[in-house]
């Protein structure tokens, strides 16, 4: 694993710097050659519009209240353009993405709030992906749903290989996943044969009940997905757009209209499974399907074709594949962003993707399959809570008019999207306590305790919530602003005083592993001091069975012939006139070696690379990166010399 962390400094790392700037733009060229270029980073985004969280929470609103909260889906949409915009909007004019911007704006303890808050959303998101993944499994070839979750931990590296080949290509992929599920939908929509007079009704704003206001919160927090915020203000930074105003101006006007019409795409499919499950379930007297295996299990026999089940699994399962890829690179944005740490996105991956299986495989082993309908409605409304931390600093990056200049939002855009996060933030408030009174009344044990720490916890919250709205505002009155932390992993951009004459070396450690190379180790090791002669502390760790389990009690051929040959080079260093100490060790080599170097205390640390790649690093382990990740001194790696 490979991480790098630096401390504060001026920005300097681009997000997904693998991929920025990587897709040209023609700016001269015609309105089709133009758009074709930009197309791209809001279709990767609208995935996470039709994941299998919105086909629970579609399917619910369905069948158990007709068309009524189709409005419930139109206003998410709108609000979805307006600020998918506004991301795209950051990323293009301020070259950061979201979590960035927060890092820069806010002090460390907010930021860390906030980042916790993310990754809260990113696993509930990737916890409706491994559901309806493996749900999609269990409907095509009958595979058992805890068989299909615990498959669905290795699917998407797979799919993430495709990154090595460029944007585009992953672009090209995702599109082509959209168009399949779009096409299944359509499918389902002319077999159903809707109500075209109620439909329309149902654009007229209303929430029946307590549980529709559950269910479509669920709704909007499926569709105004908070990580996807992030994401966009990135991915809209693989293009490669100069730092003029013309070309930001046109960059601007173009991922607006790519983002309408990819978002509208997403507003068509999650329609078409409210539709579907309105003029199926709902019209049959089915108004109790929440589960998706329901909704497939009645499609065949109500309809009459069998097209429409297979239709709807295939659907489900390039949902769940698509929006996999994109949680993947959210996940990446969100933890360099707001950590100022990278680590490879094959193990951030399997990190989200494991902590999505838990609850998962819990609620399968203890509630049933039957549980699977609740725990992915819960995981979209958790999304929606989550939503005022990322809507209110987008809204504020975007306001501000001295980093933004001439592209800060003007009155009306700033109105519609202070709209919407005022109806976000009211809606969660209601739900929130409506369902902490309700768990109160009920009667059951513990309720009151469940009741104070939900209040607690709403609190905080609320808290956190007040100071990123009011930060700002309260800035500007006092004319104050603090100093913005680090962008970059790297290290602040500054003349370097290389002219200082350095510090020489008092004590070196050198790791031997007798794997045959120490001669060379060694050799450059003098090379490097020029004349001067350090302290050599020479270091070995004995990793036989008898040592593993002995320790120092061990008194095996090995560890004795080790000893012997450790002095051996010893004893060759000090006729060259060193100072040279042995020190022997038992266990696992890092650990060991860590501990022998932390307790020496040494300027600087050498040892040997051992050349091995990819499947011989996984057997034989790699020493040197572990090893620099557990010591205070620097670590110089000697590689094959003259090879």
């Amino acid at each position: 694993m490979k991480t790098s962390k630096s401390g504060d400094g001026e920005p300097g790392r681009k997000s997904l710097s693998e991929i920025h700037g990587s897709v040209a733009v023609p700016f001269k060229a015609g309105f089709l050659r133009r758009i074709l270029a930009i197309t791209g980073p809001a279709y990767l985004v609208s995935v996470g519009y039709m994941d299998p969280g919105n086909w629970a929470t579609d399917l619910a609103a369905g069948s158990r209240y007709n068309y009524t909260l189709i409005w419930v889906l139109l206003l998410s949409n709108l609000m979805a353009v307006l600020l998918q915009s506004l991301s795209a909007r950051l990323g293009i004019v301020r070259g950061l993405d979201l979590a960035q911007a927060c890092r820069v704006e806010y002090p460390r303890a907010v930021n860390l709030s906030l980042y916790g808050l993310c990754e809260l959303a990113i696993a509930a998101c990737d916890l409706a992906e491994v559901l309806g993944s493996a749900i999609a499994l269990q409907l095509l070839f009958g595979m058992p749903l805890l068989w299909g979750v615990l498959l669905t931990a290795a699917d998407t590296l797979a799919l993430l290989f495709l990154s090595q080949f460029g944007i585009r290509k992953l672009e090209a992929l995702i599109l082509s996943l959209v168009t399949l599920i779009g096409g299944s939908f359509l499918i389902e929509i002319v077999l159903a044969k809707p109500e075209w007079g109620g439909l329309v009704k149902g654009f007229v704003p209303s929430i029946p009940d307590t549980s529709a206001l559950f269910i479509a919160i669920g709704m909007l927090g499926a569709t105004v997905m908070p990580h996807n915020l992030y994401l966009h203000s990135s991915l809209v930074q693989t293009r490669k757009i100069g730092p003029g105003e013309e070309e930001k101006r046109q960059s601007l006007r173009l991922n607006t209209i790519d983002s309408a019409i990819a978002l509208n795409v997403a507003f068509f499919v999650n329609a078409a499974i409210l539709v579907m499950a309105a003029a199926v379930f709902y019209r049959s007297g089915h108004t109790d399907v929440a589960e998706i295996q329901d909704a497939h299990r009645l499609l065949e026999p109500i309809l009459g074709a069998a097209i429409a089940p297979v239709a709807f699994a295939v659907a489900l399962l390039a949902s769940g594949q698509s929006s996999t890829i994109t949680g993947t690179l959210a996940g990446q944005i969100v933890m360099e962003g707001f950590l100022n740490i990278r680590i490879p996105p094959w193990l951030r991956r399997l990190i989200t993707r494991l902590v999505a299986i838990a609850p998962a495989v819990f609620t399968l082993i203890v509630y049933g399959e039957e549980g699977t309908g609740d725990l992915l409605v819960l995981s979209q409304v958790v999304l929606s809570l989550q939503l005022p931390f990322a809507i209110v600093p987008l809204i504020h990056f975007v306001s501000d008019r001295k980093t933004m200049g001439v592209f800060a939002i003007g009155p009306v855009l700033k109105g519609l999207a202070w709209l919407s996060a005022v109806i976000v933030v009211s809606l969660n408030l209601r739900l929130v306590t409506e369902t902490l009174l309700s768990a109160s009344r009920s009667g059951r044990p513990g309720s009151a305790w469940i009741l104070a720490g939900g209040g607690a916890l709403q609190f905080l919250v609320g808290m956190l919530l007040v100071y990123v709205v009011a930060k700002p505002w309260v800035e500007r009155l006092n004319r104050t602003k603090r100093s913005p932390a680090a962008i970059g992993v790297h290290a602040p951009t500054r003349r370097p005083r290389l002219e200082e004459a350095p510090v020489p070396y008092r004590k070196v450690a050198v790791a031997m592993d007798f794997s045959g190379r120490e001669e060379t180790v060694l050799r450059e090791a003098i090379r490097l001091f020029q004349g001067a002669k350090p302290h050599l502390a020479l270091i070995h760790v004995v990793e036989s069975a008898g040592a593993r389990f002995l320790g120092k009690d061990s008194a095996d051929v090995e560890s004795q012939k080790d000893a012997e040959r450790l002095e051996v080079f010893a004893q060759a260093l000090r006729e060259l006139g060193f100072e040279v100490s042995a020190h022997l060790g038992v266990g696992k080599p890092v650990p060991e070696l860590a501990r022998i170097v932390n307790e020496l205390g040494p300027d600087l640390v050498i040892l040997g690379g051992h050349g091995h790649r990819f499947l011989s690093d996984l057997i034989h382990g790699s020493t040197a990166d572990a090893l620099r990740h557990r010591v205070k001194a620097s670590v110089l790696v000697v590689g094959r010399v003259g090879a």
